[in-house]
């Protein structure tokens, strides 16, 4: 019998950011170069950072309604203490990213890249990565009410001590997808789970979704 391959934990890389410039607020603008800066407690309607490259930047504090990062490349950077009811990331680049503390009702990163990207005690609503491109991408001690990571590709993903909702993985290809720390209530795409690990309390609270999944009647 084939041995099962071992798996293998996501892994980040984290420059150090303590020595960086104060930055402008009015610095954040779509298509913005900005390298070597730090922004606190920014205010404002709407932070639009479109098609902006953000490299070894700290953003903490940032309050709006609404963000657009869409088409933004984001690297080497860390973020803490966000309350952005929408962000907007569609078809962008997040590398050596780090997000702490922070909240969003709704996260649009359909069509993404993500590598290196750590989310740490992150409360949010609806994160939609559908077609997106993961490696190396971990939730630790977040809520998530809906992941949607249809038809994606993920190699070396956890979430060790977060609660997801509801978790969709239909047509996506899993590669080291460690969900044993995770608390599931929710699955779509059962079928689609291959590469994935659960543990054997999962599997038993996946069950009734596993039978009704394969069409068995289960009756004492």
């Amino acid at each position: 019998m084939p041995k099962t391959p071992a798996l293998v934990a996501p892994s980040f890389d984290r420059p150090p950011l303590d020595d960086l410039d104060p930055g402008d607020p009015a610095q954040l603008a779509p298509r913005a170069a900005l390298e070597g800066l730090k922004f606190r407690a920014v205010r404002g309607d709407v932070l639009d950072l479109e098609s902006a490259e953000l490299t070894l930047c700290r953003l903490d504090g940032i309050r709006a309604p609404e963000a657009s990062l869409r088409y933004a490349h984001v690297s080497e950077s860390a973020w803490s203490g966000w309350d952005v009811p929408i962000l907007r990331a569609a078809r962008a680049s997040w590398r050596d990213l780090t997000i702490d503390g922070s909240r969003s009702g709704s996260v649009e990163a359909y069509e993404s890249t993500w590598n290196g990207v750590h989310f740490v005690n992150c409360r949010l609503g609806f994160v939609n990565l559908r077609g997106a491109h993961l490696q190396d991408v971990a939730f630790t001690d977040c809520t998530i009410d809906e992941l949607d990571l249809g038809q994606s590709r993920i190699t070396r993903f956890a979430a060790a001590g977060t609660r997801i909702s509801h978790l969709i993985v239909e047509q996506a290809t899993l590669q080291h997808v460690d969900l044993r720390g995770a608390e599931l209530e929710g699955l779509a795409g059962l079928s689609d789970l291959r590469g994935a690990t659960i543990s054997s309390l999962q599997l038993q609270q996946l069950a009734p979704l596993l039978a009704a999944d394969r069409g068995i009647d289960v009756r004492d």
